[in-house]
């Protein structure tokens, strides 16, 4: 739980510094109900909104090598194997990992080298390794990012599928935030352009519902102290639901 704290501190922090000089876009202001405390005007409302578009490292490439396409490994330690182009701060001492790995839908792993192993039980896998930017957002240009399915041990396949699906890197689940602090909701669409494939994510915070049709971090200023229900959904523009297994994210946070 400390670990998860001390993770919103540094991205909140870094947030606060790195924004100051942008715009917000698509603000929604969202009432939580007669009975709730904001209904005094006196609290500030809970607002969702983003910030203008200023991708980092559009030109960054992130390539691998291993596992192949549905490679099958012994349990135990498995191999993965990375190479990194067009990203000059990946070489840089830093205290915050700039590759990360989401197995299975789960909580995002990072990873300060290109080449290690990951010690995973049998199962079938569907890896998203993406990089992120100084802020720790990911980024989210073409080839910044890429998926692949692989299994431990005597496992199959998955069904194949040619949907979209989504990848949440923010927030972790059981994350902690302070009251004052910024939720940062940040996924990835892969399998699909948002655009050209009519696309769009649902995202609700309890009751709280936003909608956005494009791939950037999401933020929610206001949030009163309590426990929280992150659902973050792909669907289809005329409201379609997905069938993926990956189509919908879900996560709990604090704000104490």
């Amino acid at each position: 739980m400390k670990k998860l704290l001390s993770l919103g501190l540094v991205v909140g922090l870094l947030a606060v510094a790195c924004s100051e000089n942008k715009r917000k876009i698509n603000e929604s202001v969202v009432e939580l109900g007669e009975d709730s405390l904001s209904a005094d005007s006196g609290i500030p409302k809970v607002t969702f909104y983003q910030y203008e578009d200023s991708s980092s490292f559009p030109d960054a490439i992130l390539e691998l090598y291993t596992p192949l396409g549905n490679q099958v490994f012994r349990p135990g330690k498995v191999p993965f194997e990375f190479n990194i182009k067009n990203f000059p701060i990946m070489e840089q001492v830093s205290a915050n990992p700039k590759l990360f790995l989401i197995f299975n839908g789960g909580d995002p792993v990072g990873f300060f080298s290109p080449i290690f192993q990951r010690e995973l039980t049998e199962g079938t896998y569907r890896v998203v390794a993406y990089l992120v930017d100084e802020e720790g957002h990911a980024l989210k240009s073409f080839g910044n990012y890429i998926d692949r399915d692989f299994m431990v041990g005597e496992s199959r396949a998955f069904p194949y599928s040619a949907e979209p699906y989504l990848a949440l890197h923010l927030p972790r689940n059981e994350e902690v935030l302070q009251v004052g602090d910024e939720l940062i909701i940040d996924f990835l669409v892969l399998g699909g352009d948002m655009k050209l494939d009519g696309l769009k994510v649902h995202i609700k915070v309890n009751d709280l519902g936003y909608e956005i049709d494009h791939m950037a971090p999401v933020r929610v200023t206001n949030l009163p102290v309590g426990d929280y229900r992150i659902n973050v959904k792909l669907v289809r523009s005329d409201g379609k639901e997905l069938e993926g297994p990956f189509s919908t994210v879900s996560k709990t946070i604090y704000v104490r």
